[in-house]
């Protein structure tokens, strides 16, 4: 018995929280002693315990990279010495390299200035950078090097914009070329099998598999487009504005050089905003940027409903597509599959929407000299791209690669349709066709039998007429185009 209370106690480990004192310019805090962040962000923590999410981590990447910019501008201008220019850049080339994601706490719910998590930035700067040069090292301070010739107002919609392009670069563009060519391949592969085409979720004229696709393939082409033109709204930076777009406290030449660097540093072309008046006090370029996104997930929902709709089935829908099997589909039908992919990939268009209408809130919000939602702003963009680029991408891989065609469905429906009775108008005229496939419906014969037995046309000439493949090809003016 005294022995397994020894053992018991033998267990019990006490963890000691280890704390250090910090100070701003309200007064100490205590903060962690294993956070880099200092006394304003631990304040931001405390006021702000909302949501549980941080700002994104690719937010947090654009921010450090601006703070590189920054350091290097300032050290070319001749206002910060070269040292604590060196250690500026190297602490934040950790964070813009994905290293001390867990020192960025505070909640996107905070400053609508997004003062906090700038303020966040400087601080673990500075301590990261008194890590790196030791006790020997210059001494950095938050406000007066790290933040020096900037201010929140100039430096977040800065990240905000410089984020958003580099992920809509670097995650959303290749997933939507990679869906556009394999929407492509299938284009091609399914270029041969000739089917019904669909208005109204009706019957309508013919045309090939591979041309249905190849609208698809355009979409995702479209989308991608609509991507870059994203990213070049996005070139126009506020940095150099400071506090309410005059340049307060800075060098002149402080924003094209920033501009200049970031250019240099990503490869995407920044240049400073036209007018910093604007460049602060209004988002319209990322509502913009929300409408292209928007644009995006609508193309993507309809090409994945579209999917589905060809893979219904298998024994009572249309089942002309057969969908890669993924997993189970029911816990109670065995041998059920649903098109989850495709579900997956409407609920993200849906939640997009979502996202994008509160980017747009965000924009009209904003008042006077400077929008005071650019938390809620990057949180919204980022997740859009990242949900949208992860989506697109596990939708190609699981299910349109894999797509396959029921060539012999395709043919069943085609030649059951009545709508090849089109093709008879520059014949027959448009009510003489109209009654040969009312009384087809009726009696359940087919449209040749009808067109025979009254007499209508000779067998090489409907033969000719109700040609599908023929009627898939331009060049008739009653075919091609016209009403639905």
């Amino acid at each position: 018995m005294t022995k397994l209370r020894t053992d018991c106690l033998s267990a019990v480990i006490v963890h000691v929280n280890l704390m250090r004192t910090t100070k701003d310019s309200m007064g100490e805090m205590q903060v962690s002693d294993d956070a880099l962040w200092g006394a304003s962000t631990q304040r931001a923590v405390l006021n702000f315990p909302i949501s549980g999410h941080p700002l994104p981590a690719l937010f947090i990447h654009g921010l450090a990279l601006v703070k590189i910019a920054a350091a290097r501008a300032n050290e070319a201008l001749r206002k910060l010495p070269a040292d604590k220019s060196r250690l500026i850049q190297l602490a934040a080339r950790e964070i813009a390299d994905g290293k001390h994601a867990h020192q960025f706490p505070v909640d996107v719910f905070q400053t609508g200035s997004g003062t906090s998590t700038n303020t966040n930035a400087n601080e673990v700067i500075v301590q990261r950078a008194a890590q790196i040069a030791g006790a020997a090292g210059p001494k950095l301070h938050a406000n007066d090097d790290v933040n020096l010739g900037q201010s929140s107002n100039d430096v977040i919609p800065t990240a905000l914009h410089v984020s958003v392009a580099l992920a809509l670069h670097n995650k959303l563009a290749p997933a939507l070329a990679a869906l556009a060519d394999a929407l492509e391949n299938k284009s091609t592969e399914f270029s041969d099998i000739v089917k019904i085409g669909r208005t109204h979720l009706m019957d309508a004229t013919p045309l090939t598999l591979g041309q249905e696709f190849s609208g698809y393939a355009m979409q995702a082409r479209k989308a991608g487009e609509r991507v870059q033109r994203a990213i070049e709204v996005l070139g126009e930076l506020a940095i150099g504005g400071t506090a309410v777009g005059t340049g307060l406290n800075t060098h002149p030449e402080f924003s094209a050089r920033v501009c200049a660097l970031l250019s240099e540093e990503t490869g995407l072309k920044f240049r400073e905003a036209r007018n910093h008046f604007e460049a602060q006090s209004a988002r319209d370029d990322c509502v913009e940027v929300a409408g292209q996104l928007a644009a995006v997930a609508v193309s993507l929902t309809k090409i994945a409903n579209d999917i589905r709709l060809l893979g219904s089935g298998p024994r009572a829908g249309f089942a002309e597509l057969r969908l890669p099997a993924t997993q189970p589909g029911s816990s109670i039908m065995p041998g059920k599959v649903n098109p989850v992919m495709s579900e997956m990939l409407v609920q993200v268009g849906l939640y997009v929407h979502g996202l994008t209408h509160t980017v747009t809130a965000c924009g009209r919000d904003g008042h006077l000299e400077l929008n005071v939602t650019l938390p809620l702003m990057a949180y919204s963009l980022h997740e859009s791209i990242h949900c949208l680029a992860n989506g697109a991408r596990a939708f190609t891989e699981k299910c349109v690669v894999g797509l396959e065609a029921d060539a012999d469905r395709c043919r069943e429906l085609m030649e059951r349709s009545l709508m090849l009775v089109t093709a008879l108008n520059p014949h027959l005229g448009y009510d003489v066709s109209a009654s040969v496939a009312k009384e087809a419906l009726a009696t359940g014969k087919s449209l040749r039998e009808i067109v025979l037995v009254r007499g209508l046309l000779d067998t090489a000439t409907l033969d000719r007429a109700l040609d599908p493949r023929a009627m898939t090809h331009s060049g008739d003016s009653d075919l091609a185009g016209g009403s639905s």
